[in-house]
């Protein structure tokens, strides 16, 4: 995995998963943040131009052919960055993005766990979303829970394991079907409450330990919704009693003290408009900074 390879960063510069605006924006603004030393090169794919985004929540496939359009593109991008060999740090963006920069890395290495950090569950399928939000599917999408109309673009290729699958952080998991979905599927949930009770620690080493087991690697999804909004307040769907910082940087150096198994990673849904004097960017500065610097030692 990690050793001695390039990271690359793609900006997925999309909010269509998400009836809340803004999140779009981050990966310009999270770019900038981070020292060029420690990066190759930075490739940002934007939505078309002239989506006139849907925000009906009864329409449960809204913003869905402009969603596939972008991540039809998302995919190809990502996709000829891990087959370069170079790693790829995916900014978000709302979370279905990484339906696209997940199954694009999968695509490479066949056989990969994930952890999913995450307030939510991200494991609707279109039959169980209440919303319509497409961003609480990917989860779902990507272990192959939930296939129809979402992930074209890739075809019968493979899956992650769900039983390689980890829920860390979560804890607004819709009740009873999601929850169901996410029992039915065999995924792992590691809830805030066992980090406050056990430790971050301890919890990423059991995290680490079941989405590595018979892998090639372990993907992270880094949803910025984990941390309590009250610290981060600029993301979209906030969800109070999430971890405090201290737990945030934590994970943070846990994932580059295993980067020898690291495939790639996202870091999505940090919103600017939803920012409060701009404390939400400082603590994604201060995460990269974390990541980026641990990636390259």
């Amino acid at each position: 995995m990690l050793d001695k390879q390039k990271i690359d960063i793609i900006g997925a510069c999309c909010d269509l998963g998400v009836h809340v605006n803004g999140t779009n924006l981050a990966p310009e603004i999270l770019e900038k943040e981070i020292d060029s030393k420690l990066y190759n090169e930075i490739y940002n794919v934007f939505t078309q131009e002239g989506i006139v985004k849907e925000l009906d929540k009864d329409n449960k496939h809204k913003n869905l052919a402009p969603l596939n359009e972008f991540n039809a593109r998302l995919y190809k991008k990502v996709k000829e960055v891990v087959d370069s060999g170079n790693f790829p740090f995916t900014i978000g963006g709302d979370h279905a993005i990484a339906m696209a920069s997940d199954l694009a890395v999968i695509s490479k290495y066949k056989n990969l766990g994930i952890i999913w950090f995450d307030a939510h569950g991200d494991y609707h399928t279109f039959k169980t979303t209440m919303s319509g939000n497409i961003h609480g599917l990917p989860f779902a999408a990507v272990t192959g829970y939930e296939k129809t109309l979402i992930t074209d673009f890739h075809g019968d290729g493979p899956r992650f394991n769900p039983k390689n699958a980890v829920v860390l952080g979560g804890r607004d998991i819709d009740l009873p079907d999601e929850l169901n979905n996410l029992k039915d599927a065999g995924v792992t949930i590691f809830t805030t409450q066992d980090i406050k009770e056990q430790g971050c620690e301890t919890i990423y080493k059991k995290a680490f330990e079941i989405a590595s087991k018979g892998t090639n690697g372990v993907h992270v999804s880094y949803d910025l919704d984990v941390i309590d909004p009250r610290i981060a307040p600029g993301v979209s769907i906030p969800a109070i009693d999430g971890i405090n910082l201290d737990e945030a940087y934590s994970f943070a150096k846990f994932m580059v003290q295993n980067k020898e198994l690291l495939s790639s990673i996202d870091f999505v849904e940090y919103n600017p408009l939803r920012d409060k004097d701009n404390v939400t960017l400082d603590i994604c500065k201060n995460i990269l900074k974390i990541l980026f610097e641990g990636l390259n030692k």
